[in-house]
């Protein structure tokens, strides 16, 4: 049986996560499924969403076959420079298409992709890019549907993966008598952003920042051509010799974003500070071996969480890895198990 033919209740037990003896490690967990795994295992139907402050927000939706009107609609956001098209959030959507849910794959500003190319991404109209902490766009974009929901009868439920996955929590907690969203779930996250970025400082660290800085510096370089706002705050030589998070964060992200320096964002936007507040039924999966985030974060995070949140932690995994089953039939713990949980709080 292939991975598209899977069904939700052949999923592995969430409680005991097995990692496949031919993905060791924790960096061949990591990076196995982006090189390996279908981009294309959901059908979209793309929507712009007109922002408040005139940008557009890109969705991308799977609806149930059949014109069948479907009872629940699940809410994905991607980790840094993902998409839509991370196969992550492909993974996800497929498992929600399985249980006859609807989908909407929420793009961060600046990460839409061209449905043609995947690889391609699509500039927004506005000098604001997207961060770590920022809860504007998905707090409007949770209201849309919401609204939509009174007629169609959806219940809401929503997953958020590394990025994704902070930036989903500190929504929770900065609406703890929110009423939308039934249950959520968090993929990978990195709760301390301060911690993760010391974790990232190391050699083989460095290979994951360098690939994300590339992207990254691209956008801010363009930012600062398109918009004379984002050129009088990003320093921009600071910003292209940039070798870690923090130093790009602290010449061009926080600035661009109204954050007095790197620190001032980490502080501010880490989701471990809000994990008190949420109220909402919610999974927390980590892996301890994360290369994105030391074990010693992980348990601040995990004593910090408020009861509404159950926390599962296992000793490998990676950073949304997770991968599991035998080489001609990969499974994908967190994902199968994330999306079971969240059935399970309906």
């Amino acid at each position: 049986m292939s991975e598209s033919q899977t069904s939700p209740s052949e999923c592995l037990d969430s409680r005991d996560f097995r990692p496949a003896w031919w993905v060791p490690g924790p960096h061949v967990q990591t990076i196995w499924g982006s090189v390996t795994r279908s981009r294309r295992l959901v059908r979209f139907r793309r929507e712009r969403l007109e922002a408040p402050d005139g940008d557009e927000l890109v969705l991308d939706h799977v609806d149930p076959g059949n014109g069948r009107r479907a009872a629940v609609r699940l809410i994905l956001l991607h980790g840094l420079e993902g998409s839509s098209y991370s196969v992550y959030v492909q993974g996800l959507a497929r498992e929600a298409e399985r249980r006859g849910w609807s989908v909407t794959a929420f793009n961060f500003r600046s990460c839409a992709r061209d449905p043609a190319d995947h690889r391609r991404m699509l500039p927004n109209r506005r000098a604001r890019l997207y961060h770590s902490g920022e809860t504007e766009d998905l707090d409007f974009l949770i209201r849309t549907l919401a609204r939509r929901a009174e007629d169609s009868g959806e219940t809401l439920l929503a997953a958020g993966t590394s990025l994704g996955g902070n930036v989903l929590l500190k929504w929770l907690g900065e609406h703890p008598d929110q009423r939308e969203i039934r249950a959520a779930a968090a993929l990978s996250t990195p709760y301390d952003l301060a911690a993760s970025d010391r974790q990232l400082d190391s050699a083989i660290g460095r290979l994951y920042v360098r690939n994300f800085l590339r992207t990254l510096r691209e956008k801010a370089l363009s930012a600062t051509r398109r918009f004379p706002e984002a050129a009088g705050r990003i320093d921009v030589p600071r910003m292209l010799a940039a070798r870690t998070f923090w130093e790009f964060d602290d010449a061009a992200n926080a600035p661009l974003h109204g954050f007095a320096g790197a620190d001032d964002y980490y502080a501010r936007a880490s989701s471990i500070r809000f994990l008190p507040r949420v109220t909402t039924p919610t999974l927390c999966l980590s892996a301890q071996d994360d290369p994105f985030l030391p074990a010693e974060a992980l348990s601040r995070a995990r004593e910090a969480a408020a009861p509404a949140i159950e926390f599962r932690v296992t000793p490998r995994g990676g950073h949304i890895g997770f991968v599991g089953g035998p080489p001609w039939r990969p499974r994908y713990w967190a994902e199968e198990s994330a999306v079971r949980w969240l059935a399970e709080r309906l």
